[in-house]
């Protein structure tokens, strides 16, 4: 069967956050773009994901008009605790920096931009199959199969593979013309759904003896909570007690009592930093995922993959108005820039809050006076708000 061709400025794999908000962005400046998803919209819609917000991808998420609801249904937090040695201590960012950021999970970031590409007539395939690409040095192409089975080739301009840690796209930039880095975590995260009441109201990261633990919220009856575990733990053997055990070992403490109810979900996340360079190939631009992925210890993931999309639409609007490539020749040193920092500030957050696997005395007395360092020092205080809160957008 013949392929019925689509024509359009931009192609884009992926119709997560990243793929989404920049087919939005695209759309209000009257640039054309085609979005495929091998994922239903259901699927995405219920995968559980991060729930940090920078002040940045908020201000994107408003001023560009995909939706307010963030400001209304989400939790503006202006400081985060650290705890260890039992004691609790307030990082103020709206004090240090002046931001702050919003608990709101990532499914209603998804939500807020698919309602409006579907309310604005944006062409957003779900559940497409057989997807490949071709061309990426010259006039890219995408092959797929749509969901009634109907085959399709996307002419564009550009290819934008924001295709997820999976990345199909990725895959297809030959090898010598692309690096690899690469760093495995000796230590996972169990997280758990709870129907409980909210402990705190802000997210507290936890050090002790007994390993790291975060305790973070979801709404008034449920909340998300995580503690560091092996990767190769098998949720199985983990029963309520067990789960609620091994929490009150690493948070309890000095009049400090975590709130406990019936565990509704349990899941192990592995940890890993993974940084592919350049995010450019041909008429290929690589975001979000697809480019770099980072532990959760920083809430960096989903607000580096909007970063990305805000530094490439700024490159494509340049040249769709202005003819002008240098912004798009700019975009992966750009957009590296602030995937560097990223990867620096939740590689420090992480080893600074977790136990590693055969760590000593010496080890745990240094991590102690590394935080002990941090919640004296006003600079060190600022240093970790400005990261956490996001960075100014580089030019």
């Amino acid at each position: 069967m013949a392929r019925t061709t689509i024509t359009t400025q931009v192609a884009i794999m992926g119709a997560g956050p990243a793929g989404l908000m920049l087919s939005h962005l695209l759309a209000r400046q009257g640039i054309e773009s085609v979005v495929v998803e091998i994922r239903s919209r259901k699927e995405i819609q219920e995968t559980v994901r991060a729930g940090i917000l920078e002040h940045g991808t908020v201000n994107l998420l408003v001023d560009s008009g995909v939706s307010d609801r963030v400001l209304r249904e989400g939790d503006r937090h202006d400081g985060i605790e650290l705890r260890f040695n039992g004691e609790s201590h307030r990082i103020n960012f709206k004090e240090l920096v002046g931001e702050s950021v919003w608990l709101y999970p990532q499914t209603d970031v998804f939500a807020d931009l698919a309602a409006r590409r579907e309310a604005d007539g944006g062409d957003v395939r779900y559940s497409v199959t057989d997807t490949t690409v071709h061309n990426l040095e010259g006039k890219p192409q995408v092959w797929f199969t749509d969901a009634d089975g109907q085959d399709f080739e996307i002419q564009a301009d550009f290819l934008v593979g924001a295709d997820g840690s999976r990345s199909h796209c990725r895959f297809q930039i030959p090898e010598a013309d692309r690096k690899w880095y690469f760093h495995e975590y000796p230590f996972a995260w169990f997280g758990i759904l709870a129907e409980a009441p909210r402990s705190a109201d802000e997210l507290i990261y936890a050090n002790s003896g007994n390993g790291f633990a975060l305790i973070s919220q979801r709404t008034e009856t449920v909340q998300r909570m995580y503690f560091q575990c092996d990767p190769k733990e098998n949720v199985a053997d983990w029963d309520d007690d067990r789960i609620w055990t091994e929490f009150r070992k690493r948070v309890n403490g000095n009049g400090f009592e975590l709130k406990e109810g019936p565990v509704l979900e349990k899941m192990v996340l592995p940890f890993r930093s993974f940084v592919h360079t350049p995010m450019r190939h041909g008429n290929l631009f690589l975001a979000g995922d697809a480019a770099h992925t980072v532990p959760p210890t920083g809430a960096k993931g989903l607000n580096l993959a909007i970063h990305d999309v805000k530094v490439l639409f700024e490159g494509l609007d340049s040249y769709y108005s202005k003819g002008s490539t240098a912004l798009l020749d700019s975009y992966s040193d750009r957009a590296l820039d602030r995937v560097w920092k990223a990867q620096h500030f939740s590689y420090w957050m992480t080893s600074m809050l977790h136990t590693v696997p055969g760590a000593g005395d010496f080890d745990r007395a240094r991590q102690l006076g590394e935080l002990h360092s941090v919640v004296t020092s006003e600079h060190a205080k600022a240093y970790l708000a400005e990261s956490y809160t996001g960075w100014p957008t580089s030019h």
